[in-house]
């Protein structure tokens, strides 16, 4: 008689519609899958076009755990190819940014073009009769963009970025409107991690419940005008929409939930008459002053997209997972591309106070988050609660289900999704 085995559950059978399993957070094997099932597998955000602006032009960063160098060739093609020379494995370019005629390996020097293929090898005569350049290219990702974000897959088989955005793509566009007309550009980039899992902070984005707790102090230093933006806790117009796919969106100041909309109440706060001086001193009119100053701090949403980027109010929050306990955060200022600068100066100072190295909002987060991922380790097995706005959930006429933006409607989204790409079935 053969001896009993412990079977492992599925990973599909740790999210229920109400709670998930603390284990997600801590079990190594679990974050092993993840980076195969969802990170390899669907659209990850790597880049925005103006990251790369020109020919030559290139950024680093990661796809899941896999070192990835995103590029925009000589005809204005966006390439994602796998940091990794073919010969002996090194990586082939270790700066953030810059711009380069193509990628040449450190160690022995094989040269790549910006589409990955293998250009040159020195000494050539070792590899006369066994060496095909054509056959070994760097890995290339498949890459496409919608409205100036850029993803990449290592999925061949995928369905079209713009289907797996589905619905997320009208708040992509009205979360664009922030740039008055002007095409987008990163100002300003802002790096750090924490000791915790990338879900803590995948579900954050949409978790209006812990802003007025764990944002005292950032309360505490704004402005009157601004802090009332932002009291939204009692506001019937602050929903969270699930969106499908993992997407959802949280409406925290529905007077900018769409910037093109402005019934001409809303006062222009004293803190950025000196802008509008200046402004009306360069000739610009008064509904474009009206228009950038409205728009300051963004739009009045959060949108998640699934599983590594957010638009969030006046910036990018993109995830790239370290380890099943350790996640590096970048935060993303935003502005105008070829708007008056001294707005864009105004919206990265606005930014620092939140998100910066020495801001109020970042490091109140990432104690939150450790807090968590310490909590969740004392015991994996009992369960993660997201079930607030359950008892009040509906669905709108889009087909989204919504509730409150302090609900966890965006977490149950992420989670549905999380589930369907982990499902061994």
């Amino acid at each position: 008689m053969s001896s009993p085995t412990t079977h492992r559950p599925r990973f599909a059978d740790l999210v229920e519609d109400d709670r998930v399993a603390g284990q997600l957070y801590t079990d190594p094997e679990i974050f092993r899958e993840e980076m195969e099932k969802i990170f390899y597998r669907t659209w990850v955000w790597v880049a925005h076009e103006s990251e790369i602006p020109e020919a030559g032009s290139f950024k680093t960063t990661w796809v899941g755990d896999q070192p990835v160098i995103v590029n925009r060739d000589r005809k204005g093609n966006f390439n994602t190819l796998l940091n990794r020379c073919r010969h002996r494995g090194a990586t082939v370019c270790d700066q953030r940014t810059g711009k380069a005629n193509g990628f040449t390996c450190p160690y022995h020097n094989w040269s790549y073009t910006h589409d990955g293929r293998l250009r040159g090898v020195p000494y050539p005569d070792g590899y006369e009769g066994i060496l095909k350049k054509e056959e070994l290219g760097l890995q290339t990702l498949r890459t496409e963009s919608y409205l100036g974000m850029i993803f990449a897959t290592f999925n061949e088989d995928i369905e079209p970025l713009e289907e797996h955005l589905g619905d997320a793509k009208i708040w992509m566009e009205r979360f664009l409107k922030q740039t008055n007309g002007f095409p987008a550009k990163v100002i300003g980039t802002h790096k750090f991690r924490f000791k915790g899992n990338w879900k803590i902070q995948l579900e954050n984005t949409t978790d209006g419940y812990h802003f007025p707790m764990v944002h005292k102090s950032w309360m505490a230093s704004v402005d009157e005008e601004t802090a009332d933006m932002m009291s939204f806790m009692d506001d019937p117009a602050a929903e969270t929409h699930a969106l499908g796919n993992g997407h959802s969106v949280g409406i925290m100041a529905a007077a900018h939930m769409d910037l093109d909309i402005d019934d001409g109440t809303e006062e222009i706060q004293p803190r950025f008459q000196h802008l509008v001086d200046e402004l009306e001193a360069a000739g610009e009119s008064p509904e474009r002053i009206r228009r950038y100053m409205r728009s300051m701090h963004g739009c009045g949403f959060n949108l998640n997209m699934f599983p590594n980027i957010a638009m969030s109010s006046a910036f990018f929050r993109v995830l790239i997972p370290i380890s099943v306990n350790e996640t590096e955060i970048w935060h993303m200022a935003i502005g105008m591309d070829g708007g008056p600068e001294n707005v864009n100066r105004e919206r990265l100072r606005i930014h620092e106070h939140f998100q910066g190295p020495f801001g109020f909002g970042s490091p109140d987060d990432a104690e939150g988050w450790d807090r968590v991922q310490i909590g969740a380790g004392g015991n994996p097995k009992m369960p993660i609660l997201i079930n607030r706005g359950l008892n009040r959930e509906y669905t709108t006429e889009e087909n989204w289900p919504t509730s409150h933006v302090t609900d966890e409607t965006g977490m149950r989204e992420a989670y549905y999704m999380w589930k369907k790409l982990m499902s061994d079935d």
